[in-house]
């Protein structure tokens, strides 16, 4: 293994921030930086890691309002797709944009971005050899809402489909917020256990995440059949 992926939970909404180290250059990239962003910079200067890229997942205040902060202390490359930058439609100082299916290298440590639209236009989710850090996009037992500025349940059904199909069922999950009973899960346990990837019927999924699902069921989430 050419990384390590660490995860601190911060802030008032449960959300995760992930450091992505890569072990042969010392270098990572942290994944939405937001909140209490002094225990990140503890954490990368407690292992003498030198943080040289941001991963942005989307754009909502919750996973980006540690951005600026951050900033002030490294000077990392900010990386997000093409069509979350244009919703975002802020002024950042010479992101790196990306399309899906591009990759970055941090060090040796190779990562795939997956355009995943349906909590925004542009949500993200980051693959690297066997891990998948889902943002909003794909929570354990849960997917995110699609009711917000920017969502569309089409979208999310059809992200969700592709992200079932075409990954390693062993695949392990990283979420945005820690809404579970535990904090990874497999591709597998999820097609099991997560309703919004049973449901097999467009209008079905978007009745049931625009409408049903929010009445039914509260956090911590748990595995259930439809």
């Amino acid at each position: 293994m050419t990384f390590a992926i660490q995860s601190l939970e911060l802030g008032p909404m449960e959300n995760f921030v992930y450091l992505i180290h890569d072990l042969s250059s010392n270098r990572a990239a942290v994944v939405d930086p937001a909140w209490e962003v002094a225990k990140l910079v503890k954490l990368a200067e407690k292992q003498d890691i030198e943080i040289t890229d941001v991963l942005l997942t989307h754009s909502h205040y919750d996973h980006i309002n540690g951005l600026n902060e951050l900033l002030q202390t490294y000077d990392a490359e900010i990386h997000l797709l093409k069509s979350e930058a244009q919703f975002w439609d802020h002024d950042l100082d010479q992101p790196t944009i990306h399309y899906g299916g591009d990759r970055l290298e941090i060090g040796k440590t190779s990562i795939e971005i997956l355009h995943t639209p349906g909590h925004t236009p542009g949500s993200a989710c980051y693959h690297l050899d066997g891990n998948l850090i889902t943002g909003d996009t794909l929570f354990l037992f849960g997917c995110g809402r699609c009711d917000f500025n920017g969502g569309n349940p089409e979208q999310m059904y059809n992200s969700l489909k592709k992200l079932g199909s075409e990954l390693n069922p062993e695949t392990i999950i990283h979420p945005g917020h820690n809404y579970a009973h535990k904090c990874t899960s497999t591709m597998a346990e999820q097609l099991e256990g997560n309703p919004f990837m049973q449901i097999n019927d467009l209008d079905k999924f978007i009745d049931y995440r625009m409408h049903q699902h929010d009445l039914e069921r509260d956090t911590p989430y748990s595995p259930i059949i439809l």
